[in-house]
Order: structure tokens, then sequence, then C-alpha cells
């Protein structure tokens, strides 16, 4: 009967592998580096207005998004909150302080090969053909920054705004485990389990543009956000069966420091100015596109955003 199982589990997967070709890790690496994406593209950086005084006094945002990235049978998603204070320091240049807090959820099966680039010497063959099961975990992705604005009107872009400051954050990978089986080859029903539990932190400088168009009650501002998370760290694991318990890291293993991706995010708000209401359209859309571009193995990735600015 166990045989029977085995034999069916490997049939399912190889009617899946050209589809799914990238292994467990590599897109276990990618989830993660999704949310960080979206949390850039929806930082509380972009203002409502193309003109702001000192005697404005303080300004406020708050901003809601929600995001949902799949590989294959995997899926991170949930809310993404953030907040931010700005004042004008003069007619052209603006402070800002901001923080946010993303509380993602990790979930799904999968069958996929089992690879441990963390661990090269485990006394497994691989990459192998593995089903992936019972993910529950989630990915906390806490951070703060301090960011200055040079707003100008001359020149061919006419009202437009540079952006560039720091943030520290704080990405916890928490309950990032699977019960695996191997399916093929001579350890072929050996079964065990594969985490990725870790904290990175980064300083991450990003620079940014947004053009302002004002139109009656609205305002269109397309914007542009470059960021830059350092230091990259190696990705971490740790994989348990009857027969051993290993945990390492790509980076001491030789394999390099891959986690925590430079990115670059579009973005375009349209603001309705008396209800103090922007929504992020080109958001939406680019990350849509290029995420899957940008972190192969990656299928979707949707993420809507809303922003109260006052």
């Amino acid at each position: 009967m166990r045989k029977r199982t085995l034999l069916l589990c490997a049939l399912a997967y190889c009617s899946q592998a050209a589809a799914k070709k990238e292994d467990i890790e590599y897109v276990a690496e990618h989830l993660p580096e999704v949310s960080m994406d979206n949390r850039y593209a929806t930082l509380p950086l972009w203002t409502a207005s193309a003109t702001s005084r000192p005697d404005d006094g303080w300004t406020f945002a708050a901003q809601g998004s929600f995001s949902r990235a799949t590989a294959g049978g995997l899926e991170v998603g949930g809310p993404m909150l953030s907040f931010a204070a700005s004042r004008a320091l003069s007619s052209r240049w603006t402070v800002t302080a901001l923080g946010f807090a993303d509380d993602l959820h990790l979930s799904g099966s999968d069958q996929r090969d089992l690879q441990t680039l963390f661990a090269p010497s485990t006394p497994l063959a691989r990459p192998v053909a593995s089903s992936f099961e019972g993910l529950d975990g989630s990915v906390n992705h806490y951070g703060a920054g301090l960011a200055f604005s040079l707003s100008s009107d001359q020149g061919w872009l006419g009202a437009r705004r540079w952006v560039g400051g720091l943030l520290y954050e704080d990405v916890n990978l928490r309950d990032y485990r699977w019960n695996f089986t191997v399916l093929e080859g001579p350890d072929a029903g050996t079964r065990g389990q594969l985490d990725f539990d870790n904290d990175y932190r980064h300083f991450t400088p990003f620079a940014g543009l947004e053009v302002v168009r004002e139109r009656g009650d609205w305002t269109f501002s397309p914007h542009a956000l470059l960021a830059w998370p350092l230091p990259r760290r190696g990705f971490v694991g740790h994989i348990v069966t009857d027969e051993f318990d290993i945990h390492g890291d790509q980076a001491d293993a030789g394999h390099g420091k891959h986690f925590g991706d430079p990115s670059l995010t579009l973005g375009f708000d349209i603001t309705y100015r008396p209800a103090h209401l922007s929504v992020d359209v080109g958001t939406a859309l680019t990350q849509a596109l290029i995420e899957p571009i940008v972190h192969k193995g990656i299928d979707q990735n949707w993420l809507l955003s809303v922003r109260w600015q006052h």
C-alpha cells in the first residue's frame, strides 16, 4: 500500500514537473522577498498635493494594503499597514518619519525538488522529487525610517518631488516549515521536516521620484522608488529526519548571500483631495507584472493599496 501511494505521488509530481522547475529552497526564499518588494511599493512617501509650506504644520498619512503572492500551491499574503508624519521645512524641503507593520500568512502544500544548499552534506541525494505539506507560518515585517523630499516645478517634468531616506527593517520568518516525503530515488519514502525560520535585519537606503499633476479636485502622480536592503544575507535553513538533524546558512556553505534583493517599484496614485484619499492603481498593475519576472518561481502577485492623508 505504501509503495502504491509513493508511486501515485511520483506520477503526480512528474505531470507537474515541467511547470515547476524551481526547487523548494528557491521558492521559499522568494516568497518573503516578494513581500518585501510589496512593502517598498507601498511606503507612505508620496503626497496628495503639488505644494507645501512650513506654516501648513504637520500632515499625517495612514496607508493600508493587502497582498497575495503564490508559487504553485504555496502562498503568502495578508494586511500591510503603514503610517507617516511629515512637515515642510521650507517651500521646497519636507521631512517625513514613517513606520510599518506587515502581518502576512504563509500556507500551502506542493510537490517540488527537495534542495538544501544551506546544508550540502546531508545523507539524502539531492535534488530529489518530494512532496511538502502542512505549511502554516508567518512573515512578520516591521520597520521605521526617515525621508527627505525636495520639490521643484522647473524643467520639462514640471511639478515633481525627489525623495530619499533610510529604513531599518526586521523580517521575521516563523513556523516556515513543511513535513516532506521523498518520492523518488534510493531514499524514496524518507520523511522529515524542512524549515526556514530566521530573522533578517537590514538598513535600506531608498530614493525615488514623483511627478505631480492636479486637475480640479484630483491629483495624479506617477512615482518610482529604488530600495536597496543592506547587508544581503545568506538564506538559513534546517532539515530533520530520523537519521540526521542539520542547520545551516547558504553563505557559510559557499553559496552566497542572496536574501534581501534590490527593488525597483513603480506606481501611479490617483487622489481625490476633498476626501484626502489616494488609490495606487499603478502599483497594483506593475507588481503583478514585474514580480514573476524578477523573482522566478512566483506565479502571481496581487497588491491593493489605499492611503488617507491630511
